[in-house]
């Protein structure tokens, strides 16, 4: 039979991860401009920035049903929810808190945008343009929901 000193080296607590990867300051949680919706932007295996909807202040219709992306310009998907929706797809670090090459979808227009992000202060400057017309771009500020 065992004594107590093998029940021991079982309750020891093991690390739960072996991750030393540093995260960048962009990977947190932000509030879109209106601060109507929270977008969580991650690091995902393919080394690509993505953020997606996380939390919506109105999540739902008056009648009660989930917000869909009614305005998207492919008609097929105008059914998804707006809840877990990516708005922000392969954007990759180009630069000290600089992030580029990536894609913006505006949800309130349905429209995509070639897009770049930076990063200062808890401030995230997102930059889009129509990717056919680089000069014609916008700018919007999210701020850290962290």
């Amino acid at each position: 039979m065992f004594g107590m000193e093998w029940l021991s080296i079982f309750l020891l607590p093991l690390p739960i991860s072996f991750d030393n990867t540093a995260k960048e300051p962009v990977e947190q949680i932000w509030y879109n401009a209106e601060q109507t919706a929270k977008i969580e932007i991650s690091r995902a295996a393919d080394g690509y920035y993505y953020g997606k909807i996380v939390w919506l202040k109105y999540p739902n219709w008056y009648d009660g049903k989930p917000q869909l992306d009614r305005e998207n310009t492919n008609p097929q998907l105008r059914t998804q929810p707006l809840m877990g929706l990516t708005v922000i797809k392969q954007m990759k670090k180009v630069g000290n808190n600089e992030y580029g090459e990536g894609a913006i979808y505006d949800p309130n227009s349905g429209k995509i945008l070639c897009g770049k992000a930076s990063y200062t202060n808890n401030i995230l400057k997102l930059t889009g343009n129509f990717c056919s017309c680089s000069w014609l771009t916008d700018s919007i500020f999210w701020k850290s929901a962290e």
